[in-house]
């Protein structure tokens, strides 16, 4: 079936060549190599799209895969608005879920298994009967070295073998960690339940060892996308195999300059072997930059260009960086800052962001980034005694929030009493949640009853954007529908835009961009983290920092102090990667240079 003039323009017309490359190959394995803020999400889309209104792919056969379910659920409005609404985009464990229940009677029979939302509760039970410490940072830290072994394939036999090397939770030896990861899994076994690696593990074995299940499969998907490839976990390369069978339908997309998961078991060496492992394969570059501006790109190439294979470094897991070439207008050159303490760098750039707010940029496209979650609390003060409202991002989900969870309560208990009389809605949700804490106004207060309020006010803004829309569109605005929006996006997960100035880690700023965004606390210890002690380690840090430079899209704000607290020793020194992209008489980075071997 061909496809008509209109489609191709709509679908086609605006990508760029390489993006049009990518678009059109439809079929046999693909390799896009995107750097940040090239287009990799547009290419890809409009390529299943261009697939499906030339009739060479089937919705319902095509399997978009991503990492986490905000990007699944943003790949799926965009293939709605292409015109794709069929398509499935999930990330791998949904996916590998919806298999696992659907399967499970005939593969294993009997009630499926519950699942382990959360493991610090197994985890904490399974080392109080080892008499082991139970505190909060210490299980989280033990339920990410579980996490990292089981997508790493690793049983309690193996894993003492492979783990050798690795720094273990506080207090604890390798043989220690072993004896409790197999106190864990005995505990879900003895309770029947699962949690979300065993679910990628069973999937896997189920279609390895079942010939009808897995050609059941094979015969549901026939066109398989990849996204973050350079994120995959063995485990999770494991699935995509099986799932795969022996056909090739497979385009994958990734930039090994931003994998900064290594920890979770992410590996890059899927990605650049990719060519290697499939050599058929039709590789693309996409190096045009449409994020950034020329000054920004050109740190951020600076930065990558600095970058060497070290001696000791992972075989497999280095390649040339792409240098990305910007397509916006020129715009202001980065700047730095170095200070005597945090204290003091959190109130210079508290009175920076001030001066951009001022300058009209809105205080929702300006971030403050950083290493550790740890260092957020200076800026959280210092935003607080400006009265700049601010949102912590990567610590609680926003719809997990209690005060969230309470507003959405009396929302719906109000919903149901008015039925659809008529009201003002956003007033309506005003009342209501005045008595959560909101005001008209932000509080001057701790940086606890300034973040509930922002987030509350976030609920009152979604109100008032709704009520505005239907307004334009001379349409009724229900609390009813106010309530089933909220209950709609608690779902997804998807929260609503909250107008502040984000605080966020570099982990958890990857796949988000602003106009401006401060890097700040970038100094020896911080940037790169001092456990980060060999070639794989160090080099991870620098592409975390590559990371946190391209999500600016005009402003890049480079800071750093010399001491922890006021009146300090000056014992610090600012961060070795930055030696590449400042000037080099800046704070005597020469000296530093040829003291320092690393």
């Amino acid at each position: 079936m061909g496809s008509d003039a209109s489609a191709e323009e709509r679908i086609l017309g605006g990508l760029d060549p390489e993006q049009r490359v990518v678009a059109t190959t439809l079929q046999g394995p693909v390799c896009v190599r995107a750097g940040a803020g090239t287009g990799k999400t547009r290419a890809i889309t409009h390529r299943i799209a261009w697939g499906i209104a030339t009739g060479v792919y089937t919705p319902q056969k095509t399997l978009a895969l991503t990492f986490t379910a905000r990007a699944a659920n943003e790949m799926r409005q965009r293939l709605r608005q292409l015109g794709a609404p069929g398509v499935q985009a999930r990330t791998f464990h949904s996916a590998a879920l919806r298999q696992l229940q659907y399967f499970w009677p005939q593969a294993v029979g009997g009630p499926p298994p519950g699942l382990v939302n959360h493991k610090a509760r197994l985890l904490t039970e399974a080392a109080q009967a080892m008499r082991l410490t139970t505190d909060r940072a210490t299980v989280r830290d033990v339920a990410g070295e579980v996490e990292w072994a089981k997508v790493s394939m690793l049983t309690p036999d193996t894993y003492a073998a492979a783990a050798e090397k690795r720094s273990m939770p506080m207090g604890y030896d390798v043989r220690t960690m072993q004896r409790l990861y197999q106190s864990y899994e005995d505990l879900k076994a003895d309770r029947h339940l699962i949690d979300f690696e065993d679910v990628l593990l069973i999937t896997v074995g189920i279609l390895e060892e079942d010939e009808r299940i897995a050609a059941a499969v094979h015969s549901q998907y026939r066109q398989f996308v990849v996204d973050e490839y350079q994120d995959v976990s063995p485990l999770q390369q494991r699935l995509l195999d099986a799932w795969l069978g022996q056909r090739d339908d497979l385009c994958v997309v990734g930039d090994a300059s931003q994998t900064i998961y290594s920890f979770t078991g992410a590996t890059s060496r899927h990605l650049l072997e990719f060519p290697s492992r499939h050599p058929n394969a039709r590789v693309v570059e996409l190096i045009r930059d449409y994020r950034s501006t020329p000054q920004v790109v050109n740190t951020a190439n600076q930065l990558l260009a600095a970058r060497r294979p070290a001696a000791g470094s992972t075989p497999g897991t280095w390649a040339t960086p792409l240098q990305l070439i910007s397509q916006r207008p020129a715009g202001p050159e980065p700047s730095w800052n170095e200070y005597p303490d945090d204290e003091a760098e959190a109130a210079g750039v508290a009175t920076r962001i001030q001066d951009l707010i001022d300058d009209g940029v809105p205080a929702r496209e300006i971030a403050v980034l950083f290493r550790t979650n740890g260092q957020s609390q200076a800026f959280e003060a210092a935003l607080a005694d400006v009265n700049i409202g601010f949102q912590l991002r990567g610590t609680e989900r926003f719809f997990n929030r209690p005060e969230i969870r309470q507003s959405l309560v009396q929302i719906r208990s109000a919903a149901k009493t008015l039925g659809d009389a008529p009201v003002q809605v956003p007033q309506q949700v005003r009342d209501m949640l005045s008595s959560l804490g909101y005001s008209a106004r932000a509080p001057r207060s701790d940086s606890a009853t300034r973040a509930r309020w922002e987030s509350l006010s976030a609920l009152v803004s979604l109100a008032d954007s709704m009520a505005h829309r239907a307004s334009d569109e001379d349409e009724e605005f229900t609390l009813q529908q106010f309530s089933d929006e909220l209950e709609r996006r608690a779902k997804a997960q998807e929260a609503p835009v909250m107008d502040g100035v984000t605080l966020a880690s570099m982990h958890s700023a990857k796949g988000l961009e602003w106009d401006a965004v401060f890097l700040a606390g970038l100094s020896e210890g911080l940037m790169p983290i001092s456990f980060a002690e060999t070639a794989d380690g160090v080099d991870e840090e620098r592409r975390l920092f590559y990371v946190g430079i391209t999500r600016a899209r005009e402003h890049l704000v480079l800071s750093w102090s010399l001491s922890r607290t006021p009146g300090g020793r000056p014992t610090r020194s600012r961060s070795r990667f930055l030696d590449a992209i400042l000037p080099a008489g800046s704070s005597n980075a020469a000296q530093r240079r040829a003291r320092r071997v690393g």
